[in-house]
């Protein structure tokens, strides 16, 4: 297998990291995929950065020894805590998702943006970052909803639960004006049609996703390393949980890689 064959590395603490690899797959549609689940340690969201960082070294360095070409940090709790140790790292091209902030704030008529995250991602230096530069004739409100990644990860996309923590979330933003929201957790995407129903049609959501394939494209063009064939790529999915529990998740999605195994990764630290 040549260089341009290689596969591409992309990861997430659970499942949510797959609305990124879907849109991968449609842009680059040749290119192979590991993907990588962290089941045995979802969700991040609550887990301090050093315990994130270890995590995505883990997974970083099993995938890079698996012959990965590139890595996709799919998860913008861990391109919070870890992105720029693995740049630090790692030589291959790194494309790490983060809340779309900017697009919003050009998007936005109301001039309020809504920001869905885990609590680590609106606490996060990278969000500050993000709210400063692009804050200045937006106001944008970040809220945190814990509760929504472990829904997504049940399965519970539609279920009455989920639809109230939506609202209790989502409602009060849109009471101050907000007319955009920026999903930034990837397992978000999943209750974009709950988030609809609680909403109503005119808002509009903003998944990043398809930006971070368009990223990876443009990187892999630059490196000469796009695939060189036109057969269609694999998916391959691994989870450091239970690869049974893995495989259940993503036929409810009606999803079916090429194979769903499990990944022994180094032993965490207890601290959380």
């Amino acid at each position: 297998m040549s260089d341009r064959d290689a596969p591409i590395g992309v990861f997430d603490s659970g499942i949510g990291g797959w609305t990124v690899l879907s849109e991968i797959r449609r842009e680059l549609p040749a290119e192979t995929l590991l993907y990588v689940a962290d089941s045995a340690c979802a969700p991040y969201g609550d887990r301090t950065p050093a315990f994130i960082t270890e995590r995505a070294l883990a997974i970083a360095g099993w995938l890079v020894a698996a012959g990965a070409k590139a890595l996709v940090v799919a998860c913008n709790t861990a391109t919070s805590a870890a992105v720029g140790e693995l740049r630090r790292r790692y030589s291959l091209p790194i494309v790490a998702i983060e809340p779309a902030v900017k697009p919003a704030a050009l998007l936005t008529q109301s001039g309020v943006v809504a920001v869905l995250a885990t609590r680590r991602t609106v606490e996060s230096e990278n969000f500050s970052r993000l709210r400063d530069a692009h804050g200045g004739e937006v106001t944008i409100l970040a809220q945190a909803c814990p509760g929504l990644v472990e829904q997504v990860e049940a399965g519970a996309l539609d279920s009455p639960e989920t639809r109230q923590l939506l609202a209790d979330y989502a409602l009060p933003l849109q009471a101050r004006g907000a007319d955009t929201f920026v999903l930034a957790c990837t397992h978000y995407p999943f209750l974009i049609d709950s988030l609809r129903a609680v909403l109503g049609p005119a808002v509009n959501i903003i998944d990043p996703a398809p930006a971070v394939a368009r990223e990876l494209r443009r990187r892999l063009a630059a490196a000469e390393a796009l695939a060189s064939g036109p057969a269609l790529g694999q998916t391959l999915a691994y989870t450091s949980g239970d690869p049974q529990r893995l495989a259940a998740q993503l036929r409810t999605l009606n999803e079916t890689p090429a194979m769903v195994a499990g990944l022994t990764l180094p032993a965490h630290s207890a601290s959380a």
